[in-house]
């Protein structure tokens, strides 16, 4: 039996990209699935999905970016479900102009849904994992939450807070010595609608990631206990690059093309990611 057989896992941003992979995968593996997510639309289409294939799912509208409507949404899921096993905080949006080009509101978006989110659902679930001595917390950050990235300001600096949260959040959990597990993924470019056009100069070192493969490697890492994913390798290089002066820093991203990828971005329509009513 594999550790998601017969455990409740809640994947916020469910019902589509990396979510509904993992949340179809998971319950391939006889995972009960918990979706939240803000498309009514989407999530009657996934939910279809997974119980064509045999899957068990509870799916719920969700805006992860409100508190009380996480909590309120935790509640329910505590009450109708049960415990959540594994939290895999996924729900994020991306608006891809230049900083002076996103709006006040864009930007706010972006820090309520890609991070601030990560509070209140682990705030709403971590006590009940460590009351039962076991429960894994899935981090979505990215590549761009390790490196900076032009006309992602505002993504970039949600992902370095993910990033941060993960890893401080991982320390304290270590020193208080409870048994929950933490995994935080950092993936490069996805080909998922929500970063559609961007491109990259060199596809040998720095490929767009095929969205099945990477689900695939996310459950593959949190069945094995990995506390860090980072897709592809050549990303690791970045921590070393830190080593040397900002100018050569800079001008091995400008020659790797990281700060031009962004410059044929469409995204998901009408404009940001996962979210449409941005």
């Amino acid at each position: 039996m594999s550790r998601i057989d017969g455990r409740n896992i809640l994947i916020t941003g469910g019902a589509s990209g990396i979510g509904r992979l993992l949340a179809l995968k998971a319950a391939a593996l006889g995972g009960r699935v918990i979706l939240w997510d803000v498309s009514e639309a989407n999530l009657g289409r996934v939910t279809r999905e997974i119980e064509a294939g045999g899957g068990t799912v509870h799916a719920r509208l969700c805006d992860v970016s409100n508190r009380e409507d996480v909590y309120r949404a935790a509640g329910d899921v505590k009450e109708n479900v049960g415990p959540v096993d594994i939290l895999v905080n996924n729900a994020g949006v991306v608006s891809g102009r230049s900083f002076l080009e996103c709006t006040d509101e864009q930007c706010q978006r972006t820090m309520d849904v890609n991070i601030m989110a990560h509070f209140w659902t682990v705030r709403a679930f971590l006590p009940d994992m460590v009351r039962r001595g076991s429960g894994h917390i899935v981090t979505m950050a990215s590549a761009a939450g390790i490196v900076g990235v032009s006309r992602m300001v505002d993504y970039c600096a949600s992902k370095a807070a993910a990033f941060a949260f993960d890893e401080a959040l991982r320390m304290e959990i270590r020193k208080s010595g409870w048994a929950i597990k933490t995994t935080v993924v950092c993936p490069y470019f996805i080909n998922t609608g929500m970063f559609e056009g961007v491109r990259t100069r060199f596809a040998a070192l720095l490929p767009i990631l095929n969205e099945e493969k990477v689900a695939e490697r996310i459950i593959r890492a949190v069945l094995k206990n990995r506390k860090r994913l980072v897709m592809p390798p050549m990303v690791y290089s970045v921590w070393l690059l830190r080593l040397f002066p900002v100018v050569v820093f800079d001008f091995v991203a400008d020659l790797m093309g990281i700060n031009v990828a962004m410059k044929t971005f469409k995204g998901r329509s009408p404009d940001v990611g996962a979210d449409p009513r941005n």
